[in-house]
């Protein structure tokens, strides 16, 4: 697993997981819900639809859309395991443990964090 700011930056080259952003739906989601909630979510998906070894739909598990989560696991390749293995170097076919999860986790939320900031700069050039 590699550090955050360098897999963030590596999938900012990628033209189609920097094709994700929130929209104002979901940065008003994240305003009502909190962080901390956003965060137990993303753990909550992570362990039920990420962590088994084996997952009978792998690879279409994670919506598009409906939550920030979801948004984030596309841009953050963690959406899948095949995503997973090619961009996070975790294989496929086993549980997935707790330091793989927070990691994922971690990344999910920075993404999102990153994303806020973003938006927070955007609002204050109007």
């Amino acid at each position: 697993m590699n550090n955050y700011n360098d897999i963030l930056n590596r999938l900012s080259k990628s033209k189609f997981r920097n094709s994700f952003h929130l929209k104002t739906k979901d940065f008003e989601y994240i305003q009502n819900k909190g962080l901390d909630t956003i965060k137990k979510h993303a753990y909550d998906f992570i362990g039920s639809r990420l962590a088994p070894a084996v997952i009978p739909n792998d690879g279409k598990q994670t919506p598009m859309r409906g939550h920030p989560v979801f948004i984030a696991e596309h841009a953050t390749a963690t959406c899948c395991r095949s995503c997973l293995y090619k961009w996070h170097h975790i294989p496929k076919n086993k549980k997935l443990n707790q330091d793989e999860i927070d990691y994922i986790v971690n990344i999910i939320m920075m993404w999102i964090n990153n994303e806020l900031s973003t938006q927070n700069n955007r609002n204050m050039n109007i």
